[in-house]
C-alpha cells in the first residue's frame, strides 16, 4: 500500500481551505485518510500553515511520499529539515541537542523573515492608504478652489452687470441737468 501526504479540499467554492492528510494514494482526494497532520488556508497574506511536525517527520521516516504542494507545505515548516537532521544524529555527525539547537535557530530564522513580510505588507498597505488620502485631500482643494473661483467670477458679473447701468443712471442725470441749465443760462441773459 502506497501512503501519500497530500491535500485535502475544503471550504467554498473560490475560498478553498485544505487539509494535510497522511492518506491511501488509491483513496479519492476528499476520501478516507489515516491520519490528519495540519491545515493549510492560501487565502491569508502570507498563507496560514498549522501543521504537527512531529507527526508529518513521523510519516515521511515511515515511508510517506508528499505530493509537490505537500512537499513545498513541509518545506516551508521545516519537516524536511527535522527528518534530515535526524539523519545526521542516526549516522553520528552530531548528537540529538546538536540537531535540536540547528532546528531552533532554524526556526527562529524562518520566524523573523515571515515577520518581515507581514510587516512589509502591512507598511505597504498604509503607505498606500496615506497615499489615498493624500490625493483625496488634492481632490478636495481643487474642489474648493473651482468651487471659490465661480463664486468670485459671479461676483465679478454681478457687479460688472450692475455698473453700466450705474453709469447709464448717472449719465441720464447729467443729461437732464444739461437742458435746464441750458434754460437757466438763457433766462439770465434775458
Amino acid at each position: 500500500m502506497s501512503v501519500k501526504i497530500r491535500l485535502q479540499r475544503h471550504g467554498k467554492k473560490g475560498k478553498p481551505f485544505f487539509h494535510i492528510v497522511v492518506a491511501d494514494s488509491r483513496a479519492r482526494r476528499d476520501g478516507r485518510f489515516i491520519e490528519r497532520l495540519g491545515s493549510y488556508n492560501p487565502i491569508t497574506n502570507p498563507a496560514t500553515i498549522d501543521l504537527n511536525v512531529d507527526a508529518a517527520v513521523k510519516w515521511l521516516n515511515n515511508g510517506a511520499q508528499p505530493t509537490d504542494t505537500a512537499r513545498a507545505i513541509l518545506s516551508y515548516k521545516g519537516a524536511l529539515y527535522k527528518k534530515h537532521l535526524q539523519g545526521g544524529v542516526a549516522k553520528g555527525a552530531f548528537d540529538e541537542a546538536e540537531a535540536e539547537k540547528r532546528f531552533n535557530a532554524w526556526l527562529e530564522a524562518k520566524e523573523t523573515k515571515v515577520q518581515g513580510k507581514v510587516d512589509g505588507l502591512s507598511q505597504a498597505k498604509a503607505d498606500a492608504k496615506k497615499a489615498a488620502l493624500e490625493a483625496e485631500a488634492k481632490v478636495n482643494e481643487a474642489r474648493l478652489a473651482a468651487v471659490a473661483q465661480a463664486e468670485a467670477d459671479a461676483k465679478a458679473a454681478e457687479e460688472a452687470a450692475n455698473a453700466p447701468v450705474a453709469e447709464e443712471v448717472v449719465a441720464e442725470e447729467t443729461t437732464e441737468e444739461t437742458p435746464a441749465a441750458d434754460a437757466s443760462e438763457e433766462n439770465a441773459e434775458a
